[in-house]
């Protein structure tokens, strides 16, 4: 998270730099759950290597919310800034490396009188862009269809397509596995027939 913050934001590389050491890199297998729903969130998890999946459980079902991938960073913000539990848990989808910012340590840049206002513009850039995406994926559920949205993800994030479980994939497409393999088959077919 450091080290993309400061490509982004080279005037804060003085203030970043004096915490870059406070930042932990560890690796994990996939599969890991790195924040149970429900536990208070404690870290920033910027990803170097690898994929997270944040997920909630609906009734007893696994829905996916969301991936990330190599320079992206997740934390469930709420529970982070306000210490309440969190409304979903955050996995590995693949093996991955991170790396971890404590929360003493993202309080300690908030609140450093040094990095005001930048690094917290640095942080409202960031939370805008994380809040159109989520505002696109709210209006995509309302407005397109599952094979509307499949397409979308193939033309705007293949690399989900590729590196991502087909039940991932369809847990976070709103349907099941089988519907899943109908679209993809459904548009296998389109495809040959010149359709698309």
């Amino acid at each position: 998270m450091i080290v993309t913050l400061t490509k982004r934001f080279p005037h804060l590389a003085p203030l970043l730099e004096k915490y870059a050491a406070q930042q932990q890199r560890l690796e994990y297998p996939a599969k890991t759950i790195l924040l149970h729903e429900g536990k208070v969130a404690q870290h920033y998890y910027f990803v170097e290597q690898g994929c997270l999946r944040v997920w909630f459980n609906n009734n007893g079902k696994d829905t996916t919310v969301q991936f990330f991938f190599e320079n992206e960073g997740v934390a469930s913000i709420e529970s982070f800034r306000k210490n309440i539990p969190s409304i979903f848990t955050i996995e590995t989808v693949e093996p991955t490396t991170v790396q971890v910012l404590p929360k003493k340590v993202f309080n300690e840049l908030i609140n450093n009188p040094e990095g005001h206002p930048y690094f917290l513009q640095a942080l409202i850039d960031f939370s805008f862009e994380r809040q159109q995406h989520y505002m696109n994926e709210f209006l995509s559920r309302i407005r397109d269809t599952p094979e509307q949205r499949y397409s979308n993800l193939l033309n705007d994030r293949p690399h989900i397509v590729q590196r991502v479980a087909q039940h991932y994939i369809a847990s976070y497409l709103g349907i099941t596995s089988v519907h899943l393999s109908r679209i993809k088959n459904k548009l296998a077919q389109k495809k040959k027939s010149g359709r698309i």
